[in-house]
């Protein structure tokens, strides 16, 4: 499979592409509030994941891990806030318990580096 064209998007000094979500956002979508929430939720996460690797697989896993579940736990309140289906508020509800344990799991773990 061929790698994708990133030639045309604007290249932070990391190399990184730096792309908002918000840039997909139909225009017939441009003021869903549930859209643009979670837009903005992949946004924060993105950025807040963009950390120094410290050379410890350890640390640098659970560094990144908490912006990731953090903003599972944004999408999944959108969710609760905006949707509709049983089922998806059900696992809304269970991502939400889940996430918020393993984010302490992460954070204390983090402390015990000095972190």
């Amino acid at each position: 499979m061929a790698g994708m064209d990133h030639s045309g998007m604007n290249m932070g000094n990391d190399g990184m592409a730096m792309m908002s979500h918000a840039t997909l956002i139909p225009p017939e979508l441009a003021n869903d509030p549930a859209t643009v929430a979670s837009a903005a939720a992949m946004d924060k996460m993105m950025a807040d994941m963009m950390v120094p690797y410290t050379g410890d697989p350890d640390v640098d896993f659970a560094r990144g891990m908490i912006p990731h579940h953090q903003a599972a736990i944004d999408m999944a309140k959108i969710q609760l806030e905006f949707g509709k289906d049983p089922e998806m508020r059900k696992l809304a509800e269970a991502i939400i318990a889940a996430q918020e344990s393993e984010i302490a799991t992460l954070k204390a773990f983090l402390a015990t580096k000095g972190m």
